[in-house]
């Protein structure tokens, strides 16, 4: 089965980018979104790929 990237905006905080990115890595979207914050807080460029990211990254077709 082939993974896909998408926006979860069933755990969505935001716009739930860092969720579907949790998702897709199998990884604890707690742990994305400090990543996150942490780029945001050196500098900045964490809110410019965020909304990029939210742009390009389709939000889920699918809803639980």
């Amino acid at each position: 089965m082939e993974k896909k990237l998408y926006r979860d905006m069933n755990d969505k905080k935001i716009a739930g980018v860092c969720s579907g990115i949790g998702k897709y890595f199998d990884i604890d979207p707690t742990v994305i979104r400090l990543a996150w914050l942490l780029f945001i807080c050196l500098g900045g460029s964490g809110l410019i790929a965020y909304f990029i990211a939210w742009v390009i990254i389709p939000e889920a077709t699918y809803y639980k």
